[in-house]
Formats: structure tokens, C-alpha cells, sequence
């Protein structure tokens, strides 16, 4: 199935799937601006405020569109130096968070494995808005398995390699992301990795998302989580400065 993105696909689905963030944000900023007709604002004050607040609504849709609409990220270009000869990957896994925009891409990347799909969305424990929106237009790769963050229903040491692309972090308890990287790591084979891309907790992101990169967690964070899960290897290379890949090894 060929499955073509649209121009802007990506800063329209953080549009999209943040529309309660937005539709507050200049809720917000209306009322400011009413006020200065009530209240009487020091003029610097005043447009200083206004400023933060366009800059908070502005900057993390220019940084969405330079990193998922410009950067390749979705044309997987990033992966050729991760893998050598990609027939001798017989089974590969795709893990999402209910949002799946990525497996027929790596299904057209290693045409000659067998991709296997999961799905660890659970409505009482993912409670972001964001993700209930983007579940409702996610593409839905044929035969995606609904999973648990504790059990992936695959044998042990069955798989070689392991995605997962901006989905972990929607696992916001640090002991669930144990346990889940755990079960990453009991169905790797030996020599098998996990691939993750995330964005991270750090001063890049801040300026991209100001508060909003609360959402996302720090490298220090991931690299514990990956030793307690018994991975032997952690390395980060950044892809933009906005986003990191990591590939983990037993």
C-alpha cells in the first residue's frame, strides 16, 4: 500500500491533535488584549506578555514543520547509517502509542522482513487528548496487535529489530517504562537493538515548546531506564537538534 503525506502533514496534525492547547492560548491572549482597554498595562509589560504568548503558540509549529515536514524524519533517510545489509533482518517490530504514521514506511525500507505492528494505547492510563485525535486518523497497519506496556505477545529472543518512534514517551510512569523495555528486551535476539527517536527534555525543546517540553523526558532518564532493562549499550545520535535517535543493544 503506498500511503503519500501531505504537504504540511505534520504541523497540521499537531494543529490537529493540540487544538484544546491552541483554542486556549488565544482565548487567552484575547482577554489580554480586551484588558488593556480595562486595566492600564505598563506598555513594555504589556507587549512583552503578548510576545510570550505568540511565541508559545508560533514556535513549536515552525519547529514541528522544520523536524516532521522538512527534515526527512518521515523518509526514514536517517536509518541508513543504524543498519548494514537489510535482508538479514527477518522479523521487525513497530511499536506505537494509538498513532501510527511510520509502518508502511519501514515496511517499504525492509520489504524482504516480516514487520509486526503493536499498539500499547490504554485509554485509563494515556489520558492526553492528543492522542485520542490522532488515533482517530492514524493510517492502521493490517493486523496491528493491541498490547500491554507489561506483555508483548512475541517469544523470547524472536525479533531483531525493535522501533520505536515517538511513542515511548506517552508511558509517563518510569517504573512502566522499565517493565515495558524489559519485554523490548526479552523478545530481542542476541545482537538485536531497539531504535527509539524522541524528542527530550532539554534546553533545544524548551526554546521549541517552552513548557510543553515537560511532556518529553531527559537523555539521563531514558539511559537509566535502558540499563535497569538490562540493555548493555545506549547510544544517542541527534537528528535535528530538536530530536534524538537511540540505539539500545543487548
Amino acid at each position: 500500500m503506498d500511503i503519500k503525506r501531505r504537504k504540511f502533514q505534520g504541523v497540521l496534525n499537531i494543529l490537529s491533535f493540540n487544538r484544546h492547547f491552541y483554542a486556549f492560548g488565544l482565548g487567552a491572549l484575547l482577554v489580554l488584549l480586551i484588558s488593556q482597554t480595562f486595566i492600564k498595562w505598563s506598555d513594555s509589560l504589556f507587549w512583552i506578555i503578548v510576545a510570550a504568548f505568540l511565541y508559545s503558540l508560533i514556535m513549536p509549529l515552525l519547529v514541528s514543520a522544520y523536524v516532521y515536514d522538512f527534515s526527512g524524519y518521515y523518509e526514514l533517510h536517517w536509518m541508513k547509517d543504524l543498519f548494514g545489509d537489510q535482508e538479514r533482518f527477518k522479523t521487525i517490530v513497530n511499536i506505537n502509542a494509538g498513532f501510527d504514521e511510520t509502518s508502511y514506511i519501514i515496511k517499504s525500507k525492509f520489504p524482504h522482513s516480516d514487520l509486526k505492528v503493536f499498539d500499547f494505547y490504554n485509554a485509563k492510563q494515556h489520558t492526553e487528548p492528543a492522542i485520542k485525535r490522532a488515533r482517530k486518523v492514524s493510517w492502521g497497519y493490517p493486523d496491528t496487535q493491541q498490547v500491554s506496556t507489561q506483555s508483548i505477545s512475541l517469544q523470547d529472543r524472536s525479533v531483531d529489530i525493535i522501533f520505536l518512534l515517538s511513542a515511548a514517551h506517552e508511558i509517563r510512569s518510569n517504573e512502566e517504562k522499565v517493565v515495558f523495555l524489559k519485554e523490548c528486551h526479552r523478545i530481542c535476539k542476541p545482537g538485536g537493538k531497539v531504535i527509539m527517536v524522541e524528542h527530550l527534555r532539554d534546553f533545544s525543546n524548551f526554546l521549541a515548546f517552552s513548557v510543553g517540553f515537560t511532556h518529553f523526558f531527559s537523555r539521563s532518564v531514558w539511559k537509566r531506564a535502558f540499563e535497569r532493562a538490562g540493555f548493555a549499550s545506549f547510544q544517542e545520535t541527534k537528528f535535528t537538534p530538536f530530536m534524538s535517535i537511540f540505539e539500545c543493544m543487548l
